[in-house]
């Protein structure tokens, strides 16, 4: 696999630990692999074995096909669940800021 589609698999299985909440640590330990190694992954640095990327998808409960649809394009509702974790993840101030660019879109 080229290094390019290894990148933007590891952003989808990022993409959706992050949405599900969970940390690398907790991700590496339930698929049995050490965390510096699950972030080489999300890096797009490693690639993994198919055995475990089944164990990533089902740590993450997701189908394998979820993994590699890893076109840019997000229907509403992902841009939706997107949003809202940046926002849970932002200080006050900066969803402040949001909010007036918002009003004023």
């Amino acid at each position: 696999m080229d290094v390019n589609k290894n990148i933007l698999l590891g952003k989808k299985i990022k993409e959706i630990r992050k949405s599900r909440g969970l940390t690398q640590d907790y991700l590496a330990e339930e698929v049995g692999i050490d965390a510096k190694h699950l972030s080489r992954i999300e890096c797009g640095k490693n690639s993994l074995s198919l055995n475990l990327l089944y164990k990533i998808c089902d740590a993450l409960c997701v189908e394998p096909a979820t993994i590699f649809d890893i076109s840019q394009t997000k229907n509403k509702q992902q841009l939706i669940e997107a949003i809202n974790l940046i926002l849970e993840q932002s200080s006050e101030e900066k969803i402040r800021k949001l909010y007036k660019i918002l009003i004023n879109i």
